[in-house]
Formats: C-alpha cells, sequence, structure tokens
C-alpha cells in the first residue's frame, strides 16, 4: 500500500529492511506507539480503582477500547475479555467451560491444521475428562474436506477450527462450516481462533454465529500481552472463572464469594493497561484503512509472490497450502531445494531480509508433509513488490552459498 511505511518507525532506525515475518507479530505504527507512551506519561494510574481524575481518565480510555473492539467484529461490549494473547483466550474457553462439557466418551474436534494454541489445550482436556479428541485432515493443498454428517456426532461437544492457518494461509470458509454444523447439531460449541483472519478479513460474529473467538493485538498492529476473547454472553455467564482474584470480586465474605458478571469476571489482577489503550489506535488505524481494502491488496500481493516463486525455482521450491489466491492469505510457507529452513533464514537474514524458519507451532501439520521444519514468508500491508523483488534474489544467494 503507497506510503505506508511512513507510518511505521521500525524503517527509520532499520534502513532496509525487509520484514516479511508478520504472521509472528506485526510492526507497529507510530500511532499506537504514540498512545501508549501517552498513556505512561499524563495518566499512568490504575484502572477502576481510583476516583481520582487520571485512574478515571485511564479506565474511560481502557473500556473505550473494549468498546471499539466490540464494534470492530460486532458483538456486545459484555462479550469481550481481555486476556494476554490468543493462546490464554484458548485456554480460557477449555478451562472455564470445556471442563464442565466434556465426559467420558465425548468427543472435540480440531484440524491438523491448527497452530498448538488450538490444539494441545484440547488434546490435554480430552485425555483428563475421557473425552475422543478427533483431527480432521486437510488435502495436499492443504484445504479442509469433510463429510461432516460422518465428523459430528451426538457425542460432539466442542468444534475448534483456525479462520487462516498460520503456516498454510489458507482461508476456511468458516461460516459455511458453522452454518453445517449448526444443521446437523445445533448446540455444539464452536471456537474460532482468528489470530491470522482479523487483521485482513472482515468478522462478523452475529453473522458467523461462532460460540467463541479468540485473537491477539500484536498480530494487528498493536502492542503485545493483550488478546481478546468474544464468547456469546450467555455461556460467558455459565462459564467458571479462569483466575480468582481483584477486580473480579463484585463481594467476598467468609463464607463465599461473589463474582463480577462478564467480562470483568475473567480478567483477575492488574491487566496490561497501556497496552490495551494503545490496542484501541491499531483498531482505528485498521479501520481507516478498511478491511476489504487490505484484504485485496493482500490477494494482489499474495498472487504475485506465488507466481514469481514457482516461475523462479520451479520445481526446487515446494509452497505448502493452496495455488489459488482467493483461498489463502499473503503467508507463505515452503521448502527450498534440499537446503534447511534454518540455514536460509540465517543467510537471508545477512541481507536484511526477515523470515521464519521452524515448525510455526504446527508439528502435525508439517509432518502430515513429511517435512521438519518449513521456511515462512508472511507479507502484510507495509510489504510490496521490491520485498518481493529482494526476498526472490536473496533465496538466489542461498543457492549460490548451499549449493
Amino acid at each position: 500500500m503507497k506510503n505506508i511505511k511512513k507510518d511505521f518507525p521500525i524503517f527509520e532506525k532499520n534502513p532496509g529492511l525487509v520484514y516479511l515475518d508478520t504472521t509472528a507479530t506485526s510492526l507497529k505504527p507510530r500511532v499506537v506507539i504514540e498512545r501508549l507512551l501517552d498513556y505512561y506519561q499524563n495518566f499512568s494510574a490504575n484502572v477502576f480503582r481510583g476516583i481520582y481524575k487520571i485512574s478515571e481518565k485511564a479506565t474511560a480510555a481502557f473500556e473505550h477500547t473494549r468498546e471499539i473492539t466490540a464494534g470492530f467484529i460486532n458483538a456486545g461490549q459484555d462479550e469481550i475479555v481481555f486476556t494476554r494473547n490468543t493462546t490464554e483466550s484458548i485456554n480460557l474457553v477449555c478451562y472455564a467451560l470445556g471442563r464442565k462439557l466434556i465426559s467420558k466418551g465425548d468427543e472435540i474436534v480440531v484440524s491438523i491444521a491448527e497452530h498448538h494454541s488450538n490444539f494441545v489445550p484440547w488434546q490435554q482436556l480430552a485425555f483428563e475428562n475421557g473425552g475422543v479428541f478427533k483431527i480432521l485432515p486437510v488435502n495436499e493443498q492443504g484445504i479442509l474436506v469433510q463429510d461432516w454428517e460422518k465428523v459430528i456426532t451426538a457425542r460432539t461437544k466442542i468444534l475448534a477450527l483456525t479462520y487462516v492457518s498460520n503456516v498454510l494461509g489458507t482461508i476456511n470458509p468458516i461460516k459455511e462450516i458453522i452454518s453445517t454444523v449448526r444443521r446437523i447439531k445445533k448446540d455444539i460449541i464452536i471456537l474460532i481462533d482468528a489470530a491470522q483472519a482479523v487483521s485482513s478479513i472482515k468478522i462478523d460474529v452475529k453473522e458467523l454465529d461462532c460460540d467463541f473467538l479468540v485473537f491477539s493485538s500484536h498480530k494487528m498492529l498493536g502492542p503485545t500481552g493483550v488478546g481478546v476473547l468474544y464468547g456469546k454472553k450467555d455461556l460467558l455467564e455459565e462459564s467458571f472463572p479462569f483466575m480468582y482474584g481483584g477486580e473480579m470480586i463484585s463481594r467476598v465474605e467468609i463464607e463465599q464469594s461473589i463474582f463480577q458478571p462478564p467480562p470483568h469476571k475473567f480478567e483477575a489482577g492488574t491487566p496490561a493497561i497501556g497496552e490495551v489503550i494503545a490496542f484501541s489506535a491499531a483498531l482505528e488505524y485498521l479501520q481507516k484503512l478498511d478491511l476489504k481494502k487490505i484484504k485485496r491488496y493482500l490477494s494482489d500481493l499474495g498472487r504475485s509472490v506465488f507466481n514469481t516463486l514457482k516461475d523462479e525455482f520451479g520445481e526446487n521450491i515446494k509452497i505448502l497450502g493452496p495455488a489459488d489466491a482467493d483461498q489463502k492469505t499473503s503467508i507463505f510457507s515452503f521448502s527450498f531445494y534440499n537446503f534447511h529452513p534454518h540455514d536460509i533464514a540465517q543467510i537471508l537474514d545477512e541481507q536484511n531480509i526477515a523470515v521464519r524458519a521452524g515448525h510455526h507451532c504446527a508439528m502435525p501439520l508439517h509432518r502430515f508433509y513429511n517435512l521438519g521444519a518449513s521456511v515462512r514468508a508472511s507479507f502484510y500491508i507495509y510489504n510490496d513488490e521490491n520485498d518481493l523483488k529482494a526476498l526472490i534474489e536473496g533465496l538466489k544467494r542461498v543457492i549460490k552459498i548451499l549449493s
């Protein structure tokens, strides 16, 4: 997107940086950094507890972020819980509601393409409570092809799926999947991991009809340390608190404690106040750019990335996931010649090109492709054709060095 790099101070401090690791964490625009500094410099006080001016200002700014977040996905403000990250949001649901739902023989369904954060908690819940852990496969193109009538049974209690794979970039047709699954079993609990989707795909939780949706601030231009859990109000009300302590309490007696209603029931202790407040600037920035325009830009750039990699390296590069740019985001994981991913990443780093190498917290998926690891280059709004050219030239240098 034109002239966007000027909004990101990191490029001023790191001239020539080609940052291709947004899937791990996005860069932060100046407006986000300034809002974080504004809190710490001008009204750095705790929230909810003070009756003095700067505390009241901090509380208002904190709750304003909740309001903006709710509007961003068309949820109610009391349906937005702030956590530390996507991982904590998933674990919260697993602990606070999952342990009530799952007993011996009950089924939990996930896909093989899930990030470990949306795989291991459900796996462990099934093991601990005697449940059945069912894995949905993908085809060679990284696409879910399911006969849902066979997958969802009377014993299926939870379905947890990623909206966009952090390895394949595959965009799952979540709305259609949820609609199909609801027709088979209306009361199934459906959680969607939107960590890789929410920064480029417009999400309406009411339209999707998911029960829970989770994502992280730091993957959508915001600060680290802030996660979001959307949950339908009735499900949040019936869930256990995740942690006990300050602020989530309405009243404490020797004999019993009475908890706050959601969302505060799940927000024990002092939160990441400045980071939550700064997250509002990231949401406003994305809204100004328009998610539809972002998605269109990334689809065009992604199509160019795929075609250029194939044209330049042919059969010597294996790109995981769909070839169709309309079926994926601009996330590209690949194996390259017979070179180890870590060697590739190190040589690219010497050219100021930042990519990720490893299993990307998706070991079962890599085993499906008979790979121990892959290289991942992920493009976002601050990337362009010049970054793609740099990657191509960097990989050519990899060949010269390692051949």
